[in-house]
């Protein structure tokens, strides 16, 4: 069995209590992917009628359970999940093709589903087959055992290199009555911002039509999930899925369609809220990371403009393993500015560090401090801001520093 990271430095102190979403239930358990006697596989039975939707990787070279969420998303609804960790089902060919399909028709009968209406997901190790087999029996008794209060233990299950299970909650109204959203995540390595940079699974209670939901997750997406980076590699199974049981209709809330109604401004709020936070949690554990960064652009011609010039300073590496040595050398921030191939122009751009205006107007601020500046790089949580002086547009991106523990552990990923 592989020895556990030790546990990051900006891990939470504490996490949040998940209440039962009305409509799902969990479970997690050992499959024996890749180690023995460790938990690898979790299960999510949800109600008949729940609606789906999601975003997944733009890699060229997708999962095989990639390819099957995408076919199945079409028909919009969704009776269970099946997530695994230890092994990506990747570049598997058509034996990973066959793995997917045999796992849903496992799944399928261990909850009385539609193999259509299950969906999957695997992370760990591209390139070596999944033995479907190993689900025989497993999905069954996972779910017998499912539970509405299980969903940490499943976020433990799904865990690769993370140190910790990453999962937020909310609560919000539509139309008076109340409604659950609640989420898990996993991602540590190889995450860069394409949709969706990991494995991510939400759930809710709202009765709200599979169109709607796939218009919210899509916008939702771009400023949480599509907002962090850790190593700039974008995975070959990112997957973020949105599940929504409709079982507060019975409690009187309202059937929503369309994501225009009104009704759903706190959904959407709420929806933000979860995704930031899971996104954010991703960043923290960022693998070998010993300090969490935003990096926010303002000044930019356009709001795409600035997310390119925040993502060309997140993704840096010379930025990142300077604040991993808590070297406040805002030269790299310029350097990676001047690289991002967006507007920008030298004598105008202003750069902070926290509070501290370090440069200004294409030289050294005049009030430079280094030991004030330096004290501050101390801190667990650094903030890096840039002003393009340019018009209107702004972006926040959210990654770490790199590491020597970084490259340690990607050395030794598949011993």
């Amino acid at each position: 069995m592989a020895k556990p990271a030790p546990l990051s430095p900006l891990a939470p102190k504490s996490f949040p209590d998940l209440p039962g979403v009305d409509g799902v239930r969990f479970a997690a358990g050992e499959a024996g992917i890749r180690y023995r006697n460790r938990t690898d596989a979790m299960l999510a039975i949800m109600d008949a009628g729940t609606q789906a939707a999601g975003v997944f990787t733009r890699s060229k070279c997708p999962s095989a359970p990639v390819d099957w969420c995408r076919a199945r998303l079409k028909g919009g609804k969704a009776r269970a999940l099946v997530v695994n960790s230890g092994n990506a089902n990747a570049f598997t060919g058509k034996v990973g093709a066959a793995a997917v399909k045999r796992t849903a028709e496992i799944a399928a009968a261990a909850t009385g589903a539609k193999p259509a209406e299950i969906f999957l997901a695997s992370t760990g190790v591209i390139g070596e087959p999944l033995d479907a087999s190993k689900f025989d029996g497993v999905l069954e008794r996972l779910a017998g055992a499912a539970r509405p209060d299980a969903m940490f233990e499943a976020a433990r299950a799904i865990m690769t290199t993370d140190t910790f299970p990453k999962v937020a909650t909310v609560a919000v109204e539509i139309g008076g009555v109340a409604v659950t959203i609640a989420g898990m995540a996993k991602g540590a390595g190889m995450i860069a911002p394409d949709m969706a940079t990991m494995l991510s699974f939400v759930f809710t209670d709202a009765p709200i039509a599979a169109a709607a939901l796939q218009t919210m997750l899509s916008k939702a997406v771009e400023t949480s999930f599509n907002a962090v980076t850790v190593d700039s590699d974008t995975s070959t199974s990112d997957t973020l899925m949105l599940f929504a049981t409709g079982a507060a209709a019975k409690r009187g809330c309202p059937k929503i369609a369309a994501a225009s109604d009104r009704r759903l401004a706190g959904f959407k709020a709420g929806l933000d809220a979860v995704l930031r936070d899971l996104a954010q949690q991703v960043a923290r554990d960022g693998e070998g990371a010993r300090k969490f960064v935003t990096v926010t652009v303002e000044g930019a011609v356009s709001a795409k403009s600035a997310k390119r010039v925040a993502l060309s300073i997140a993704n840096s590496p010379l930025v990142k393993t300077a604040i991993a040595g808590e070297d406040a050398n805002w030269g790299r921030v310029v350097m990676a500015v001047g690289k991002a191939g967006e507007p920008a122009e030298r004598d105008r751009l202003a750069i902070w560090f926290g509070d501290i205006r370090v440069a200004q107007k294409g030289l050294r601020d005049p009030s430079y401090d280094e030991a004030q500046v330096s004290a501050y790089m101390k801190g667990e949580a650094i903030t890096v801001k840039v002003d393009l002086g340019l018009g209107k547009g702004s972006f926040t991106a959210w990654t770490c520093d790199l590491t020597k523990e970084y490259v340690a552990i990607n050395g030794d990923y598949r011993s």
